[in-house]
């Protein structure tokens, strides 16, 4: 590289460099260094080890996370290359409206659940009429769930409907002539051309669920997962350095998520180019 090329990438990375200074690695370091202003010093960074309730909230969210991870890749795969490879009649329709729970926040989508599964919601009222029992759900950990799915569903199935899109079909017609069942062909060919996509949108909707708040924060009756322990040793507990710790806990926890995601993402990338 020569030399009169470094003013020209040092004014183009500059911008970027001082967003990034602004707005994560000073924010981050403060919150670092608050975690450790309480009277457990950093022995605050061991509390989800040593105080039960904040490692059951960790487990709790990352198993919730994982179970939502898993059935919007599942649904989106099947309705995003079904999609893909079919049109009729008001497709374009149902993409927006596959799509539409993006412009929803939280709080909105918490509010969705409590209309179909509250104490006056429509699953409620079905139930009722049929069994004589009303049925509800929207404040627990089912109701967050549904929740979260919600709006995981989206945001999965775009990635995955852009990897289908560049399917080459001559593989699978292939894999048929040579005697492959239907099964075989998906596991076989299908699935690992779509292994980049399905890795990266699974790691943005494990990341997305670990840290969602809004939904759970509309729901939380029964529920406890960190993002509602975060708040409530914020606000309730004034516990500020407790809260800064936990959350730099689940940033950890999120970053690790994504960059081993990329990482497989990216192999699986150039193993196939």
């Amino acid at each position: 590289m020569q030399s009169s090329e470094y003013p020209r990438l040092f004014l183009l990375i500059f911008p970027a460099a001082i967003i990034f200074i602004a707005f994560f690695a000073v924010p981050m370091a403060r919150l670092a260094v608050v975690g450790t202003t309480g009277e457990e010093g950093y022995a605050a960074y061991l509390s989800m080890a040593t105080t039960p309730r904040h490692f059951e909230s960790m487990v709790a969210t990352v198993l919730l996370s994982f179970g939502v991870t898993i059935t919007a890749l599942i649904i989106s795969t099947i309705a995003g290359l079904f999609l893909v490879r079919n049109s009729f009649f008001g497709r374009e329709t149902l993409i927006s409206m596959l799509t539409f729970p993006l412009a929803f926040p939280g709080v909105v989508i918490g509010f969705m659940v409590i209309l179909l599964a509250g104490r006056q919601g429509l699953v409620g009222t079905i139930t009722n009429a049929l069994s004589g029992d009303k049925l509800v759900f929207a404040y627990s950990m089912a109701g967050l769930f549904i929740g979260y799915l919600y709006f995981s569903i989206p945001r999965v199935i775009l990635t995955i409907m852009a990897a289908a899109e560049k399917l080459d079909t001559s593989l699978e017609e292939a894999a048929q002539s040579l005697g492959a069942s239907p099964w075989r062909v998906v596991c076989d060919v299908i699935l690992p051309a779509l292994k980049p996509g399905l890795i990266a949108s699974g790691a943005i909707c494990f990341a997305t669920s670990m840290g969602a708040f809004g939904t759970a924060f509309t729901l939380a009756t029964n529920i406890d997962v960190l993002p509602m322990t975060i708040y409530t040793e914020f606000t309730l507990n004034a516990n500020i350095a407790g809260a800064a710790s936990l959350s730099i806990i689940l940033g950890l926890v999120t970053w690790v998520a994504l960059f081993v995601a990329r990482s497989l993402s990216g192999s699986s990338v150039a193993a196939s180019a």
